[in-house]
């Protein structure tokens, strides 16, 4: 059983540069666990330098809720513990031995195991920071029952990474992860597609799921749209969320007895010669994806898509939630009158450029930002692009202030700071509102903790 779901408003933004549908090994000597990938997360080291470890070997937990364990993405040797200002946590390497050892967590009987069972031996492995939740977005706390899970098996985001090649040829494994979380809730685990997708041996032929269908431009593939339609959450309620590659993670885990970090990642964008798919783990180096692969210049190199991605260097690490690579031009230039210019190769969102004239055009865009920081003015631009049924600006205007009551009774716990990657593209104001949105939630997680 499946139901469709029509999202109109939103934006697509074409970019030239998408991944061939190829996968490749991409040999990565390191790897790293970036803890600030995990929001709300204070890491306490397990490991020194120079250590030997295995696939699922501790590597530092969460002070504050010490069951929470980081593990090691491969075998090998612990090389470097990245710390910034105020001697902050920011990477811990690890240099594989290429002999993928890995810690014996035990087979399991998905069919038999129970639910304490299946969180103590997630727990352990390093595989529970796989699985968020809604609101704040971050870890989900194994002490609390969601009362639904929700799994986001598309992505709409400019370049996203094909997640059904990804999933391709592990049918079994993603099948033993969607059973595994049908354990975790007494409600339903949902199961979220894009409509298009009429192919999907995978997706398609998943049992003990909700099947939902979604169509429409970006943002359709965030999981706060999906959350909106299917289940919306109220003050107080929690869902808990977490993607494709994921649920392989933790159906491996019990079928096999070991955690598997295994991942593809797209590498694309207009600056690579030759975007494709490689097969690494999770926390990969992008050096080896990178050299020799662009066309030249001054790029920016951003570990997801180019809308909410992380910045990192070219010798950088993907971030451990991240299916994807992008790398696009740096905008460090400046261009005299160029908003006097016919822009028939300048996005716009407004009728601007002549751009508009062409919807399928893809774009070779880099980061400038084309302008300074202004005041906000009601345009009216970001409601067409924000598919809820919230007032954005207010919102946005809400949390600068910090009014917690307001913040509320707009809908935060609603969103998160992806969802206004879309009204930070057009914002006219060049304000950084994705991190304004996610200052916001940070202050209700704290006042509600």
């Amino acid at each position: 059983m499946s139901t469709t779901h029509k999202i109109k408003k939103g934006l697509d933004i074409k970019l030239l540069g998408e991944a061939e549908k190829t996968v490749v090994d991409l040999n990565a000597k390191r790897f790293a666990i970036k803890p600030p990938d995990f929001t709300g997360c204070f890491p306490k080291m397990l490991v020194k330098e120079g250590d030997d470890v295995k696939a699922g070997s501790p590597l530092f937990y969460d002070k504050y809720r010490e069951e929470i364990r980081f593990t090691s993405p491969v075998s090998g040797k612990v090389k470097e513990i990245v710390r910034g200002a105020k001697r902050k946590l920011l990477h811990v390497v690890v240099e594989t031995d290429g002999k993928d050892e890995a810690i014996d967590f035990g087979k399991a009987d998905i069919s038999t195991v129970d639910r304490q069972e299946i969180i103590d031996k997630m727990l352990a492995s390093g595989v529970w920071p796989m699985i968020r939740q809604r609101p704040y977005a971050v870890i989900a706390n194994p002490e609390d029952e969601p009362k639904a899970i929700f799994i986001s098996a598309f992505d709409t985001a400019p370049l996203a990474a094909d997640l059904d090649l990804i999933v391709h040829g592990h049918g079994k494994e993603f099948q033993a992860g969607l059973d595994v979380l049908t354990k975790l809730t007494s409600g339903k685990v949902h199961l979220n597609i894009d409509a298009k997708n009429t192919t999907s041996k995978v997706f398609l032929n998943s049992k003990n799921v909700q099947l939902n269908k979604f169509s429409g431009p970006h943002p359709t593939g965030n999981v706060s749209v999906h959350v909106s339609r299917v289940d919306p959450i109220n003050k107080g309620e929690i869902i808990w969320y977490t993607g494709p590659q994921e649920v392989i993670t933790i159906g491996k885990l019990f079928l096999e007895g070991k955690f598997d970090s295994e991942r593809v990642v797209a590498l694309a964008g207009s600056e690579i010669l030759h975007p494709k798919y490689y097969k690494t783990h999770i926390g990969a180096r992008i050096v080896n994806m990178i050299s020799g692969n662009e066309t030249g210049g001054h790029n920016r190199y951003i570990s997801g898509n180019v809308l909410t991605g992380e910045k990192i260097e070219k010798d950088g690490f993907v971030s451990f939630y991240d299916s994807m690579v992008t790398v696009i031009p740096e905008g460090d230039h400046y261009e005299f009158f160029g908003w006097l210019k016919p822009g028939l190769n300048k996005f716009s969102f407004s009728n601007t450029f002549l751009s508009r004239l062409f919807p399928n055009k893809k774009f070779r865009i880099d980061t400038n930002l084309h302008g300074g920081v202004r005041g906000y003015v009601m345009t009216g631009k970001m409601e067409k692009v924000f598919p809820f049924d919230i007032y954005p600006l207010q919102l946005i205007k809400a949390i600068m202030v910090e009014d917690i009551d307001l913040m509320e009774n707009l809908g935060i716990y609603e969103i998160d700071a992806e969802d206004f990657a879309l009204c930070e593209v057009i914002d006219t104001s060049k304000t950084d509102i994705q991190e304004i949105v996610r200052n916001g939630l940070e202050l209700i997680r704290k006042e509600m903790s």
